[in-house]
Parts: C-alpha cells; structure tokens; sequence
C-alpha cells in the first residue's frame, strides 16, 4: 500500500471504490483510464485469480491503442509489449517471479518511458516505483470493485476528474 500522505504538500490521497459486476463495467472503466494515462505512468494490479486483472488490462490496452488489440495474458510469457501511438505499454506478470529481484530480468528498468501494468506487483517487494496507481479488485459474494488507490498527488488528480 502507498503512503496516505506525501510529506511535501501534506495532502491526503483519496482512495475511489468503483463496482465493476460487469465485464462492460470493467471495459468502461478501462476506457475511461485509458484516457488519462501519460508515459512515464505505472499501473499496479492486485488481486486473486480471476478477479479481473487481465480482463481490465486488455482493455486498457485496447483504449490507450485506439483499436481493439489482441491482449494474451502475460502469464507465462512474464511481459508482452504493446506499440501504443505516443508510447509503449508494458504488461508484466510477476507471479511466478521467485524473488523481487528478478524484475530486472524482465526489463524493469526499460519501462520508464512508457505505460507499465504489472499484475501481482507485490512480488516486486520494494522495487515497485513510489508514484503509482494502485487498483485493487475484489469479489465480495456476487459482486466485483476495484479500489484506486493514489499514490502521488499527480494521480490523485487525474483520478478526480476521472
């Protein structure tokens, strides 16, 4: 979880809890980031099997692509790369990562320039960058939300006018 408060300007980041029951719920919600995310930007994407993460992924990478693309989950492949048009988006699963530092073998460090989305990112340990949007999705019963945690007050406005 990401500081609450950033030091130099004492704001407290606000936490936004969005239901997504729906596959189009998660589709709008996507289009609706896609159009906000910058280059530089990390995406952090928690959650069990299945709660949704690769679902959301693709299609934020088909908004941020502008056409609908076809989005294979990284699982076992660990990264796919996406040519976006103004920036390359990477999307990472870290789950069968042993240890944080094997991030680096991924090209860690190579995405700074682009759009990162990395699925289990808490494997990264202290790895993961300060400045980043958490989204954590969760089931309850029969219902789905993702939770959009800032963590940086960039993010925290950019997700108030979301």
């Amino acid at each position: 979880m990401c500081q609450k408060v950033f030091a130099r300007a004492g704001t407290i980041l606000d936490t936004q809890i969005i239901p997504i029951d729906t596959l189009a719920q998660t589709e709008a919600l996507a289009r609706r980031l896609g159009a906000i995310v910058q280059p530089g930007d990390f995406v952090a994407l928690y959650g069990g099997l299945g709660a949704g993460k690769t679902t959301f992924a693709r299609g934020l990478i088909s908004a941020v692509c502008g056409t609908p693309c076809d989005v294979p989950s990284p699982t076992y492949t660990l990264v796919q790369t996406y040519d976006g048009p103004a920036f390359t988006i990477f999307h990472m699963d870290l789950y069968r990562l042993e240890r944080p530092e094997d991030v680096f073998e991924l090209g860690w460090d190579e995405t700074a320039e682009g759009l990162t989305l990395v699925e289990w990112p808490e494997r990264a340990g202290a790895y993961l960058p300060e400045w980043r949007l958490d989204m954590r999705f969760e089931a309850v019963a029969e219902t789905r939300k993702v939770r959009l945690e800032p963590c940086g007050e960039d993010w925290q406005t950019r997700l108030n006018e979301l």
